[in-house]
């Protein structure tokens, strides 16, 4: 494969759809091919080159220097290789995603890995509601890979996800992990109300503030330190608050019980 840099222009006035460039459709093709690969804006397509000036880069990693905060699909389907957003991204970032790395260096908008089943998704900033979480009329949300949110995550994170891993270090919105249906959340801020509405299965663990569970979470009898402290080192690697939960207690809550689920809320101590 072959990388590329892209230096945005201009600030498009309608938002503008970036499925398909990704490392591998781009590694055969020359500049001036790159150039006229056709993206769509609005409800039309126009050349890549209207908003990008486009050189070769470095290595095999597709740079996007710039505000992007208005192209979305950023990293859409891809299955391998690297791409790096110098700023923020739009909607949809790294949706459907099977493999590879998507690293955004800002903030994200909405659905951010919605219906991710691999490879690994890095925000630096914020990420908008609904990441993790299932494209509209889907029945189910993320499905493999890793998810890091170094800032705030909104309403809805983790909604129906099925597997993975989804990290936000601050503060999420309300409903979080909604109708779980497997995988591992982590929180290091506070959380939103209604948390785990509707979950079935998988695991909440709070780093941070505990919330105070509903009333269909029933306190865990049983203990589980063999698995706690499997899942804790993994947890761990990713630094920052998650450092140090090895060296922590828990309690568990289990739930929902209003949808017969078995999920579990996390709360290290």
């Amino acid at each position: 494969m072959s990388g590329w840099r892209f230096e945005i222009r201009h600030t498009p006035a309608l938002r503008v759809d970036l499925r398909g460039i990704t490392p591998a459709a781009l590694a055969a093709l020359s500049a001036a091919q790159v150039e006229r690969v056709r993206v769509g804006h609005g409800n039309t397509s126009v050349p890549l080159a209207e908003f990008f000036h486009v050189a070769p880069g470095p290595d095999d990693t597709l740079h996007f220097a710039g505000d992007l905060a208005r192209f979305d699909r950023v990293g859409w389907q891809m299955g391998a290789g690297r791409i790096v957003v110098e700023g923020d991204a739009g909607h949809y970032a790294g949706g459907g995603m099977s493999g590879g790395e998507l690293l955004v260096q800002g903030s994200a908008g909405l659905h951010a890995a919605c219906e991710m089943s691999g490879g690994t998704l890095r925000i630096g900033g914020d990420v908008g509601d609904f990441a993790a979480g299932t494209l509209p009329g889907s029945m189910d949300g993320m499905r493999g890979g890793t998810l890091v949110v170094a800032g705030r995550a909104g309403a809805r994170f983790g909604d129906r996800m099925r597997r993975g891993t989804a990290i936000v270090f601050g503060d999420a919105g309300d409903f979080l992990a909604s109708r779980l249906v497997a995988g591992t959340i982590a929180i290091g801020g506070t959380a939103g109300a209604h948390v785990g509405y509707g979950m079935r299965r998988g695991s909440v663990v709070f780093a941070g503030a505990t919330p105070v569970p509903a009333s269909t979470f029933v306190p865990a009898i049983a203990e589980a330190n063999v698995f706690w402290q499997l899942l804790a080192r993994s947890l761990a690697q990713h630094g920052g608050v998650f450092a140090e939960l090895p060296a922590r207690r828990i309690e568990r809550h289990l739930g929902d019980l209003s949808a017969g689920g078995k999920g579990e809320l996390v709360f290290s101590i």
